[in-house]
């Protein structure tokens, strides 16, 4: 089954090496150009229409809240691709189309207290945070990196915090 790779760039694409270096790496992985998206992503839209879709999701440095529209949705994380130190390409898949790489670092997300017990528990060896967002209730959703949900899950559980489920591995 062939994919259809499609590059959503939030910036401006003139004269943005970025943007270039991102088209010929996905030209290199896929063996096409991609579509491209500059104005507003629709991921579950993208794949109705077409569940072959591949998207290529820039994740800029200091940028924050990219994986918010992946919880509960119609696409998962199935690669991370290094453009440069300030872009990263997160390659999204259709869940029921996904090609899975064999990679063994899960995207985890939770809803977390800020509290010190958490923190005391959650070391590098279970996870370490990807990216944090504070909600209006006083919570912070938090994205997580790590190898074993199990260890994760408990860490989470016996601190009073929520697991909210997987977005992905690369």
């Amino acid at each position: 089954m062939s994919r259809f790779p499609i590059l959503y760039w939030p910036r401006s694409t003139k004269s943005d090496s970025d943007y270039q270096t991102a088209r010929k790496v996905i030209n290199a992985e896929i063996g096409a150009m991609p579509d491209v998206i500059t104005g507003e992503l629709n991921v579950a839209g993208i794949f109705d229409a077409r569940p072959d879709s591949v998207i290529y999701y820039p994740v800029f440095y200091g940028s924050t809240g990219w994986w918010g529209e992946l919880l509960g949705g119609a696409g998962v994380v199935t690669n991370k691709l290094i453009i440069s130190p300030e872009c990263q390409l997160m390659v999204i898949e259709s869940t029921t189309h996904a090609h899975r790489h064999s990679g063994t670092h899960h995207l985890f997300a939770a809803e977390i207290y800020p509290s010190s017990g958490f923190f005391k528990k959650m070391t590098s060896e279970i996870a370490t945070v990807a990216d944090m967002l504070a909600t209006d209730a006083g919570t912070i959703l938090a994205l997580f990196s790590g190898r074993d949900k199990n260890r994760l899950v408990n860490v989470l559980e016996s601190t009073g915090n929520a697991y909210l489920g997987c977005i992905g591995q690369y």
